[in-house]
């Protein structure tokens, strides 16, 4: 098994975990109301959000091990018509906006949890702005591609970097439709950071996810 696939398989597995122990000893976050608190005190001992994003990670961590099976088995089984694609060195400064992105939720998350309505509104600001700032350079890499002739059709090679690419920055824009709720709702007068505790945890937690996929995305990329 390949490095790339090993680290996907690892990660299905401790997503797996974590939905299981979270459903039998973890503590319920704090919630916006107290019917919502009440619901995570019973079967689920979370709230339903939460077991619905770990849910949502089994099956997505699950459709890019396939899409990582199959660009091994399709570099492997070649037949001769694998070429080596450049990738665009703009890729590197896009990983370093996910990460800033990433480490921006976190803030936001850190914050949320001591209350501090401003370090949250920081937190979410620059979170989404990097996030964007990602999409963009991504596309833009597209634009290099092909000016330097590497279409969707032009191989499997290329094929494969569209196709790894398009799935996690589709994944990305839906993690900033979910951001720019939660945005929205902090940014308003007289919003109190408890009431969106939750939402800025399961973004925090989709965004740290997509960061680990894309790491390895990225290594599979420059492997090729």
């Amino acid at each position: 098994m390949s490095f790339p696939v090993a680290v996907l398989a690892l990660l299905t597995g401790i997503v797996v975990w974590a939905l299981l122990a979270r459903r039998l000893t973890a503590r319920p976050w704090e919630s916006p109301g107290a019917g919502e608190e009440s619901e995570a005190r019973g079967v689920f001992a979370v709230p339903p959000a939460k077991v619905g994003l770990w849910g949502l990670l089994a099956v997505v961590t699950s459709l890019f091990g396939l899409f990582i099976a199959a660009f091994h088995m399709r570099m492997e089984h070649s037949h001769g018509d694998w070429t080596e694609l450049a990738v665009p060195k703009l890729l590197w400064l896009n990983t370093a906006f996910l990460l800033l992105s990433s480490a921006a939720m976190q803030r936001a998350r850190s914050a949320a949890g001591r209350g501090q309505a401003a370090g949250v509104r920081a937190g979410l600001l620059a979170g989404g702005v990097f996030a964007i700032a990602f999409i963009a350079g991504q596309l833009l890499a597209w634009q290099q591609l092909s000016h330097a002739g590497s279409y969707l059709t032009s191989g499997p090679s290329s094929s494969f970097f569209y196709l790894l690419t398009g799935v996690h920055g589709l994944h990305v824009l839906g993690g900033l439709i979910v951001w720019a709720r939660t945005a929205a709702r902090m940014f308003r007068p007289g919003a109190e950071v408890i009431d969106l505790r939750l939402s800025i945890e399961l973004c925090t937690t989709y965004w740290h996810y997509l960061l680990l996929v894309w790491l390895v995305l990225f290594a599979l990329l420059l492997s090729n």
